[in-house]
């Protein structure tokens, strides 16, 4: 038996083993990321122009596609992801498509008119924050789209506007390539019926912008009457702000009214400023800094056949 006062275990008891090291990181993980990071930012206009397409608000379209960020990032950490482009898409409108679904029920409860929040021309201070849409997809195209189910909207979208061939829509919508093409026949029907094509030339086309900013700046109700289409529809969107009309104006005498007494009630520090609003003519009453209200109209035949009006504080340019 070994002695304890001789046992050199017993004398010198052991020390703890040297801590280990933290591990290492992996260089080729960090250049992956900064690879689809990269990608990803340049790909971010065209995948919010997707999500604003479905849901109509810039603010929604954006969280969609920060959450979908995350979203590859975990995908690519299991599986390389090869086609980051064709999977962000999907996985952008499949987002969309769940946000849609929710916000068709709080729009059923909105007070007045539901309009898409207006995409107002040099808005965005960061292009990666600019809203990238097919010149077909007018304000007046966005507000037929509400009329849509959202799997005939998700299919028209994605298929009219970002060509997205049938497989693949009908995998983001849960349907087949069949059924799909079912609803594109019904959406493209709706959409023809609903958004007015625009079929005057460019200079006629000015010209008509012109004449109309010229007499609602000037509250010339005669100057109105003879650019407004006589079935011209007004739309106003306050989300319940008071004073905000709560149903559409109809006929081009009652439209033009009802334009001179807004034009009327301005005050001295207001202003009207033209601009582009989805692409198409439109302008914004300012008062110094602050947008009061947006409109966004369309022509038919060299005439105003839609007024729409955003009034609504959390859907302006600030």
């Amino acid at each position: 038996m070994t002695d304890r006062a001789t046992d050199p275990a017993a004398t010198h008891p052991a020390e703890d083993p040297p801590a280990e090291d933290p591990p290492a990181e992996d260089p080729a993980a960090g250049d992956r990321l900064a690879e689809l990071a990269a990608e990803y930012t340049r790909l971010r206009p065209r995948l919010v122009g997707v999500a604003y397409s479905l849901v109509g608000t810039v603010a929604e379209a954006q969280d969609v596609v920060s959450d979908c960020w995350l979203r590859l990032t975990a995908a690519d950490a299991q599986e390389p992801v090869r086609d980051v482009e064709a999977w962000s898409v999907v996985a952008v409108a499949r987002r969309a498509v769940d946000v849609l679904r929710s916000a068709r029920v709080r729009r059923e409860e909105y007070v007045g008119p539901w309009l898409p929040e207006p995409l107002v021309d040099a808005v965005a201070e960061d292009p990666a924050d600019r809203v990238t849409l097919d010149d077909t997809v007018s304000f007046a195209l966005m507000v037929v789209l509400e009329t849509l189910t959202p799997a005939e909207r998700t299919t028209w979208v994605l298929h009219e506007v970002f060509g997205m061939p049938f497989p693949e829509v009908a995998a983001v919508v849960g349907r087949s390539p069949a059924a799909v093409r079912q609803l594109a026949v019904r959406a493209r029907a709706h959409v023809a019926a609903g958004a007015p094509r625009v079929d005057v030339g460019a200079a006629e086309h000015r010209r008509a912008v012109e004449a109309f900013l010229r007499a609602v700046g000037h509250g010339d109700l005669a100057g109105l009457l003879s650019v407004l289409d006589p079935d011209v529809l007004l739309t106003s969107d306050g989300g319940g702000l008071q004073g905000v009309a709560r149903r559409p104006v109809a006929g081009a005498d009652r439209v033009a009214r009802f334009l001179v007494g807004v034009r009327r009630k301005m005050a001295a520090d207001e202003r009207v400023v033209p601009l582009t609003v989805n692409g198409g003519p439109g302008f914004a009453v300012l008062a110094g800094a602050t947008t009061r209200f947006v409109c966004s109209f369309t022509l038919r035949g060299g005439r105003v056949r839609r007024v729409d009006l955003v009034v609504a504080p959390d859907k302006l340019p600030r």
